[in-house]
Order: structure tokens, then C-alpha cells, then sequence
């Protein structure tokens, strides 16, 4: 495997590596295309650096597999992506702070206005500019963060004076719970959505996430816009995830050591050791995305690493540099010094480690170190 970016260190020099598979980012696109139905088109979600894969061979892999929309958060990330694609559609998720629309019109941004002021100052630039100028308009259907209210959102779009040239290009709104497909409230925004939006089914209109995508067509309208799935993250709970893994993170074993029955394990002294133990210090902390609430404790499991099939618990508190791992029942010639451990990747799911973190996969994806030796390639 190579490095897609030069390099300056050896790749001896890193505590782990980072390997990214984008071609896989690009498949777990197709699958979920495939989920759609007549014209909609699939989009892809590519803010916080791509959840952590890296937004510029990520966004690259996408448009190559035939992606031609995407959403990022901030405008700055927007900018930075159109330097990779030149001719994708691009919106920004976070809308419109003051004083910069000349930055969105110079770099063919599309903001996502999602309050009524953001929605006057776009008109007022397109009224003084006597035309049109492309930006979606978010309502908020039941999350309350972003968008304009129902009742803001049906005024303001059937007022032709106020609206004047700006017509939207897009219509959007967001699930608050889409994890969970059975919850009721994913069938009061969809019914709300459909009928606000239902006079200008003239404009695209787009309400799915991942969740959204894997819940069917009735959520999908015009465009649906995936983010977690697209990284082989977990969409759906307490379901199999159908996606494939993009990501994994090995660190290297520093020391090989014994700890005898009785006494404990890292900081806090938080993880007795309940007989003779065989631990393994690996160059991982929570400074590079290993969530320091993964560890264990003596009343409750911290999570796990894999080594060569070998299932090797995580002891202690993770600390900011280096996880310590129960070894004992693992051979000896699989546990060296220099050698590599799965942390996170195709044996050791981000949502079980989640789990254990009492957090999100998204949490991990998006937290992956900077200290590693980053490569793109093939997981295996």
C-alpha cells in the first residue's frame, strides 16, 4: 500500500497506522444507490473530513463512482472540497452566517438556509442581483435545531413578493430518529414533510439520511443524502449492517509484561488483575480517537482489540498515549514487540466499540488520530 500524500516520517516512526479502503467508501455508495428507485439520486454527506477518511480521496472516490451532490457542514470545508471537485453540486449544511455570500456565489457554494433571516438575506441578494442564485431551504420538522418553523416555511415560499427571483433549489428537512425506525416520530416528520412540501413538488425535495435510505422508498423523494453508511458505519440499530468496513486503525505492541494476581492496571488503579496476567502496552490513547471511555474497570468490561483472530480485552483506563491489553490466552509468537494490533476495523466494528464507550460509531470515525501513518488501500 501506498501513502496518498507524501510523507516526511518512515512509516517505523508511527505508534499505528490508519488504513482507509475509498474504494470501498465508493461501493457502500453503489449499495445504497441501489436502494432507489426511479430518478432519485443518491448524494453523499462527506463533512468532518469525510467522518474521519479524508474529504478530498473520499469526495474523489464518490464522484468516480458516479456521486454528483454533496453536503458538507461549514462553508470552509465546502471550499476546500470544490478545489477536488470542480463540477459537483455543493451545499453547506450549517447555512448562511452574516457577511458571506460573496464567498458562496465566488466558489459555487449552495448554502442550506435554515432560519427565516438566512432565508431574507439570500432573497435580498438575489433581488439586487435580479436573479436566482442557488441555495436549499431547510424546515424543521419535529428536531428542533435547524429550519425554518412550518408555519415560516408555507408563508415565506407562497409570498411571491418576498420570494421574488429565488426560487430553491432544493427543499430539505432532517429525521430526529432515524436509528430507530420504528419510533413515531419518523412517520409524523415524513407526513409533515410530504405535505409542506407537497406544493412544490416542482423542486427537489430530500428528507433521508442513512437511516432514512435503509427505511424505504416513502422516505426517499428526490434526493437522499447518506453520511454514516457510506463509511461502513451503523445506521440502523440493533440490526446486521449491511455496509463494508472503510477503515482500519493498528496500533503497535511497545511491551509484553506480567501482572501478578491482586494487583492493578493503569490509572486509578481501576482494573484489578483477577489472576496472573500477560498484558501488552500498545502506542494508542484517546489523543488519537481510542475514546477514553472504552476502558474497563473492575465492576464493568471495557472494550476490545483483535490480534490475529484473537479476541484481547482492553484493561484499565485507555490513557491519552497507550492501552494496555489482556494477552494471557493469546500465543506468545503473535504477541511481539513492534508487532500490530486491530484497534478499530473489520474484526472490531466502531459500533461495538461504541458500545463500550457508551457513545456513537460516529464519535470514532470522526475522532481517527493524526499521529498514525495514514495509507489508502485495501483493509486485508
Amino acid at each position: 500500500m501506498l501513502s496518498l500524500h507524501e510523507d516526511p516520517f518512515h512509516a517505523d516512526l508511527y505508534g499505528g497506522r490508519l488504513t482507509i479502503d475509498v474504494e470501498a467508501i465508493a461501493k457502500n455508495w453503489l449499495f445504497l444507490k441501489g436502494k432507489l428507485t426511479g430518478d432519485t439520486e443518491c448524494a453523499a454527506a462527506v463533512k468532518a473530513d469525510a467522518y474521519g477518511t479524508g474529504q478530498a480521496p473520499a469526495g474523489q472516490a464518490l464522484f468516480n463512482a458516479g456521486c454528483r451532490t454533496f453536503f458538507v457542514a461549514v462553508p470552509t470545508e465546502a471550499i476546500s472540497l470544490r478545489q477536488t471537485l470542480p463540477d459537483a453540486t455543493i451545499y453547506a449544511l450549517n447555512g448562511l452566517l452574516p457577511g458571506t455570500s460573496d464567498h458562496y456565489l465566488e466558489n459555487d457554494i449552495r448554502p442550506v438556509l435554515g432560519s427565516l433571516e438566512e432565508v431574507r438575506d439570500w432573497i435580498d441578494l438575489c433581488k439586487s442581483a435580479g436573479r436566482s442564485f442557488d441555495a436549499a431551504v431547510h424546515v424543521d420538522t419535529g428536531i428542533h435545531r435547524l429550519g425554518l418553523s412550518p408555519d415560516e416555511f408555507s408563508a415565506t415560499l407562497s409570498d411571491a413578493d418576498l420570494m421574488g427571483p429565488f426560487v430553491p433549489s432544493l427543499l430539505m428537512s432532517h429525521l430526529a430518529c432515524g436509528s430507530t425506525p420504528d419510533h413515531a416520530m419518523n412517520k409524523r416528520q415524513l407526513d409533515l414533510f410530504r405535505t409542506i412540501t407537497a406544493p412544490y413538488a416542482h423542486i427537489q425535495r430530500s428528507l433521508a439520511n442513512s437511516a432514512g435510505v435503509l427505511m424505504g422508498p416513502e422516505y426517499h423523494f428526490d434526493l437522499v443524502r447518506p453520511g454514516i453508511s457510506l463509511y461502513g458505519g451503523q445506521a440502523i440499530d440493533d440490526t446486521p449492517n449491511p455496509m463494508t468496513p472503510v477503515a482500519k486503525v493498528e496500533a503497535r505492541i511497545m511491551i509484553v509484561r506480567n501482572v501478578p494476581a491482586g494487583d492493578t492496571i493503569g490509572y486509578g488503579a481501576m482494573h484489578t488483575a483477577k489472576r496472573t496476567l500477560r498484558n501488552a502496552v500498545v502506542a494508542a490513547g484517546y489523543a488519537d480517537g481510542m475514546l477514553r471511555r472504552a476502558g474497563s474497570t473492575d465492576e464493568r468490561p471495557g472494550g476490545f482489540a483483535m490480534i490475529e483472530g484473537h479476541k484481547a480485552p482492553i484493561l484499565g483506563r485507555i490513557s491519552m498515549d497507550m492501552i494496555t491489553l489482556d494477552v494471557t490466552d493469546i500465543p506468545d509468537h503473535l504477541v511481539k514487540r513492534g508487532a500490530f494490533v486491530e484497534m478499530l476495523g473489520p474484526n472490531v466494528a466502531a459500533a461495538d466499540l461504541a458500545a463500550y464507550a457508551e457513545t456513537i460509531d460516529y464519535e470514532y470515525l470522526t475522532s481517527l488520530g493524526q499521529r498514525f501513518h495514514r495509507v489508502y488501500g485495501p483493509l486485508t
